[in-house]
């Protein structure tokens, strides 16, 4: 599929009911998946961020950027993500956040970005954030600048990549709350996502697929 015969699909994406915890759950690490269903986090004052799913052209193909964020001692490093962060005060609102964060990350401005919708929040809670991402679309081919101080990788993956199954796989990996558990995953050539960028993602490719 050529860019811009997936952006005449873009209307029904806007209009397609939201898979919330439905989606979530076929990528959830099982320990997961009891507190999904339940605002299980209302109690505990998260702090709030935004990102962005941001597709654009990339030799006429669709595609989808992800990074791969610096080594640090926090409990996200190295991880794979969507371009995003956390809200600022100066930010008007969550869309705000994540256009400004895009910015800040990956060099896109935010007049490059059409913002298509909301997508389901997503509690975090080893880090005790409540993420909310956004579906965006860029009419024009990118030139990414990563933020050197926080990506140490762009991740460009085109869209019928994304949306071919043999990409979900299950790892065995130790989390900050779990040893050796198996989670399920997309692999992206060596880079493994899990967690919750892969829930935000299994509803972001959930949503699409209803639609093509």
């Amino acid at each position: 599929m050529d860019f811009q015969d997936f952006l005449k699909y873009i209307p029904k994406i806007e209009k397609e009911k939201l898979l919330a915890s439905d989606a979530h759950i076929k990528m959830a690490p099982l320990e997961r998946i009891s507190t999904l269903k339940e605002a299980s986090y209302v109690d505990k004052n998260p702090r709030r961020a935004a990102v962005m799913m941001l597709f654009y052209p990339k030799n006429n193909v669709p595609h989808l950027v992800l990074i791969v964020r610096n080594s640090y001692p926090g409990i996200h490093s190295s991880q794979i993500a969507f371009p995003g962060g956390k809200v600022e005060p100066e930010d008007r609102n969550l869309i705000h956040t994540a256009l400004r964060e895009t910015h800040e990350e990956v060099g896109i401005a935010p007049s490059k970005i059409e913002v298509i919708k909301p997508f389901s929040e997503i509690y975090i809670p080893p880090s005790n954030f409540l993420v909310s991402p956004f579906m965006g679309i860029a009419h024009q081919e990118l030139h990414f600048i990563p933020q050197l101080e926080e990506v140490a990788q762009i991740i460009e993956l085109p869209l019928e990549r994304f949306l071919n199954d043999e990409i979900i796989v299950e790892v065995t990996m130790t989390t900050s709350y779990a040893t050796n558990i198996k989670v399920p995953a997309f692999q992206i050539e060596d880079h493994i996502v899990w967690g919750a960028t892969a829930m935000m993602m299994s509803e972001l490719k959930e949503t699409v697929k209803n639609v093509i």
